[in-house]
């Protein structure tokens, strides 16, 4: 690492120390400065591009040149003819100011070369060749080189600090404008221009009455010879393993043209490379927001999916993966797209994790626990969406989605407890959902504009659970399930306890709005909403015990009063109207508004009828303040009311665990929240400099919580919620700042967490603090020729006061990237990355990962390229993290993949 490191800082000062600067300003011909006005320098020995720079405000520009050299300087903007003169550098720094001429004063200097980066408006465009060094595969590779542009730890596009929501490929949607499908699958090879599209707007007629300036989409305009031709990769390949052998197997195929275009991606392998995980499938919205999610009502529709283990970075002990993505679209006219996409994504996971578990509030006798687990799990997930865009002309739109999703899940974990002893547990789950959207936008005129939005969700769960665990033979032994067993009414007299639950929510929304829009001057307007939230739940459970015979029993507790089984019907109703003002002054746009809300909600069970009816006012107000076109500050202040799902609700005895059971409440009532944001934003074109900060405060009154009833000397317990009259409360800030010297880029990142919430541990109230905070520095280069590398470093602190347990963790983790073109023909890239996890009096963890390739293509153009892979090359057997609840705090060991070689052949077409 140390002779990396100063091979590394020779490389920097020998780029450093041979160049100079050439400075200056850009003026029209009455001596005004022009802003965003394109500058590059051409060698005229090399006759390449060497240096390229953007005006700013006062028509400043900078570019860094070699000594000693003649360069051809050429000068452009927008309406103006473009300057072009020779200028010879030597040994220091130059100074020279420019003037452009109106378009018909000069004759016109044609431009050899593309600027790397134009703007135009709104939209940014890279020409994605100035950025490539030759080892670049996958259209992440590009991105991550870009000024302005990043890659998150998610895969997430982000440019200036923003998330990107769309991806598009020639302007049509890659697979509903999923940002990590494209990244981790588009070739670079085919990217010509990435074009950032800035103040987006999904619907044009609206973008004058929107607040869009946070939205941001990114279109690739593919190298010429791509469209109208299938081009693509694909890979196979093999290596050897302690047991079984290594496959892999990658075909990513595409086909565009103006007319039509589809994308195929598929991929099988058992080394660990999954494609799409469980997060990726359900945080896919298929382009979907619901109406409401604006107007000031939070509705929860609760969460049914199966308690799976999380893999860790994609790590697992053993992994095997199945996935296939296709993605059409098709225009048979002007006025009418047709587009859809379908994904199946299927993972065979084997786990195993140790955990040291210490609980909260241990003067309530609730001891500390060791667990072992082993899991293996079945997941086969799949979606399918249409969509149908008509516009027949510039004053109607009509919009229609049908997105469908079904999926076949199980779980098996083998379970050994310091406390409980040995339990084995199953779950499965065959859940399906059909989401429709329907969209009408009118334009009456050049005044009046109208938007009718329609959601409609059906859905339905069944998640199963079933946990054996030991009967260890008597009521004296204080770490046994007798007292549980007992309480549920179990039969005692068995081998061991088999317990069932059986559940079934089913879900059926709509959520509609109607927008009015008057347009009172091109400064100002008015947004009228009148929309309507319906929801009907329904829900269904039972716990059930298996006898030796293999008979059932169901049981008759004795505690909860008795009631153990739910038949609910939950419905919930919003009538709503929302007034909003939009006023645009000098630098300021003001955004204050309101909505009024009629609310009902009603749930019948046990013969019991509970319903709540009442009004509710709700402000909310929007500041942005545009200090510069690349600079602003946004305030945001928002209420909201929180409802909650049926799954709080039932009052019979719910199984989520071998040791966890809940018993809802029928009396809860909505929650409220206050929430005030402070944005900062600032991207300077003139030396790439990105800044951007963010404080958010939330406070929740009448917030639902949890009062947990743990049994003496016992890790398990019985949960329900309740209306708090404690408010819990929240603060955040995160701050980022980029800069780019020459061919290196800086980063510094830092962010901050607080929350405070009231916990309830038999029937004593105390007071859980968080605090989290992550620093990050990384230093990166991007030379045309020499090797690239990144260096970075992460050091985090969490902090955690939960009653009388007080943990205190801090991560240090540093990593290096390298990658290098050898000859023209070898691509040799290589991470490394260590991380040592050390708890406040507990030993440390240490561990650390390194992978490498090394890929021979004869050159650019070839058609088959061979790579050799190595992951996990130090064979570290499990990683470490200290991990957060309400109830306690735990390090994980968590055991992964061993060392994998494999040996890969890569065709493109």
């Amino acid at each position: 690492m140390k002779q990396i490191i100063i091979v590394l800082c020779l490389i920097i000062s020998g780029q450093a120390f041979s160049q100079i600067t050439l400075q200056g300003v850009v003026k029209d011909s009455v001596g005004n400065p022009l802003e965003l006005a394109n500058v590059i320098a051409i060698n005229k020995v090399t006759n390449a591009l060497e240096s390229y720079g953007i005006t700013n405000d006062k028509g400043k520009f900078k570019l860094d040149l070699e000594t000693n050299s003649m360069y051809s300087i050429q000068v452009s903007y927008v309406g103006m003819k473009t300057y072009n003169e020779e200028v010879a550098t030597g040994e220091s720094n130059v100074i020279k100011d420019f003037t452009l001429s109106s378009d018909n004063t000069l004759d016109e200097v044609e431009l050899v070369y593309e600027m790397p980066v134009t703007v135009k408006g709104d939209t940014l465009v890279y020409n994605a060749d100035s950025f490539k060094s030759g080892t670049e595969r996958k259209l992440e590779d590009v991105l991550k080189k870009l000024p302005g542009v990043e890659i998150d730890d998610d895969g997430q596009i982000k440019v200036e600090g923003k998330t990107v929501s769309k991806v598009m490929v020639e302007g049509k949607d890659f697979f509903d404008g999923d940002s990590k499908l494209a990244t981790k699958n588009i070739p670079s090879d085919a990217v010509d221009k990435v074009q950032v599209l800035k103040n987006f707007a999904e619907v044009g007629q609206l973008s004058g009455v929107q607040n869009n300036q946070d939205n941001i989409a990114i279109n690739i305009k593919l190298k010429e010879g791509k469209d109208n031709f299938w081009f693509g990769t694909v890979t196979a390949g093999a290596g050897l393993a302690s047991e079984d052998g290594l496959y892999l197997v990658q075909p990513k195929l595409f086909y565009y043209n103006p007319k039509y275009s589809i994308n195929f991606i598929g991929d099988l392998n058992n080394i660990g490379e999954v494609a799409f995980t469980r997060r990726d499938y359900f945080n896919f919205s298929g382009g979907f927001r619901m109406p409401s999610r604006q107007s000031g009502t939070n509705i929860s529709l609760g969460n049914n999916n199966l308690g799976f283990l999380t893999m860790q970075n994609n790590r697992a002990k053993e992994i095997n993966s199945k996935f296939a993505a296709l993605n059409f679209s098709y225009s048979p006219k002007k006025t009418l797209d047709l587009s859809g996409f379908a994904i199946f994504t299927s993972n065979r996971t084997r786990m195993q994790e140790n955990n040291s578990i210490q609980y909260t509030n241990s003067n309530l006798g609730i001891p500390d626990e060791d667990t072992q687990t082993n899991t293996n799990q079945k997941s086969d997930l799949g979606m399918v969406k249409l969509s149908a865009k008509y516009k027949p002309n510039s004053s109607n739109q009509l919009d229609y989605d049908i997105l469908a999703r079904t999926s076949k899940e199980s779980q098996d974990q083998y379970v050994v407890s310091s406390v409980l002893g040995n339990t084995d547990q199953s779950e499965n789950s065959d859940p399906y959902s059909i989401n429709q959207n329907l969209n009408y936008y009118y334009t009456l005129n050049d005044k009046n504009i109208f938007a009718l939005e329609v959601q409609h969700l059906l859905q339905d769960e069944d998640p199963f659970y079933n946990a054996v665990l030991e009967n260890m033979d008597g009521p004296d032994d204080a770490d046994n399930y007798y007292s549980t067993a007992d309480g549920l009414g179990l039969d005692l007299n068995q081998s061991v306890y088999n317990i069932n639950q059986e559940k079934r929510v089913k879900t059926n929304q709509l959520d509609a709005k109607l927008d009015y829009w008057y347009v009172l001057n091109q400064k100002s307007n008015l947004n009228l909403t009148l929309g309507t939230i319906y929801s009907n739940q329904k829900f269904n459970s039972n716990i059930f015990q298996l006898l030796d015979s293999n008979e059932t029993l169901d049981p008759a507790p004795s505690i909860n009063d008795g009631l153990i089984g739910n038949d609910i019907n939950y419905t919930f109703s919003d009538l709503y109207m929302g007034l909003h003002y939009q006023l645009k002054a000098g630098i300021f746009t003001f955004t204050p508004g309101f909505s009024v809300h009629s609310y009902s909600s009603k749930n019948e069970q046990f013969n019991i009828d509970y319903t709540n009816n009442f009004f509710q006012f709700l402000p909310d107000f929007d500041t942005r303040i545009q200090l510069k076109k690349s600079e602003h500050i946004n305030i945001n202040y928002r209420m909201q009311t929180q409802f909650t799902d049926v799954n709080q609700l039932a009052e019979g005895i719910v199984m989520n665990n071998y040791n966890s059971f809940f018993t809802g409440n029928y009396a809860l009532e909505n929650s409220l929240s206050h929430n005030v944001s402070l944005t900062y934003f600032s991207f300077n074109m003139f030396n790439y400099t990105n800044v951007f900060a963010n404080i958010n405060y939330n406070k929740n009154i009448d917030q639902i919580r949890n009062q947990s009833i743990f049994e003496d000397g016992s890790v398990i317990r019985l949960s329900s919620p309740f209306n708090s009259n404690f408010s819990d409360e929240s603060l955040s800030a995160n701050g980022r700042f980029q800069r780019t010297f020459k061919k290196l880029r800086a980063t510094a990142s830092a962010n901050f967490s607080y929350t405070k919430f009231n916990q309830f541990i038999n029937g004593l109230r105390s007071i859980n603090e968080n605090y989290n905070q992550n620093y990050r520095m990384q230093l990166g280069s991007n030379f045309r020729e020499a090797p690239n590398f990144e260096v970075g470093y992460r050091f985090g602190i969490q902090d955690s006061d939960l009653g009388t347990t007080y943990n205190k963790t801090f991560t240090n983790a540093p990593s290096v990237e390298f990658d290098a073109l050898i000859w023209k023909r070898f691509t040799f890239r290589t991470e490394y990355a260590y991380t040592r996890v050390s708890p406040q009096d507990r030993e440390a963890q240490v561990f650390d990962f390194w992978d490498a390739s090394l890929n021979y293509r004869k050159d650019q153009d070839a058609k088959w390229e061979f790579e050799l892979k190595a992951t996990n090359l130090l064979n570290t057997q499990s990683q470490s993290q200290t991990n957060v609840s309400d109830f306690s705090i735990s390090i994980n060991d968590y055991y992964i993949q061993p060392r994998f070689i494999t040996l890969r052949a890569v065709y493109n077409l």
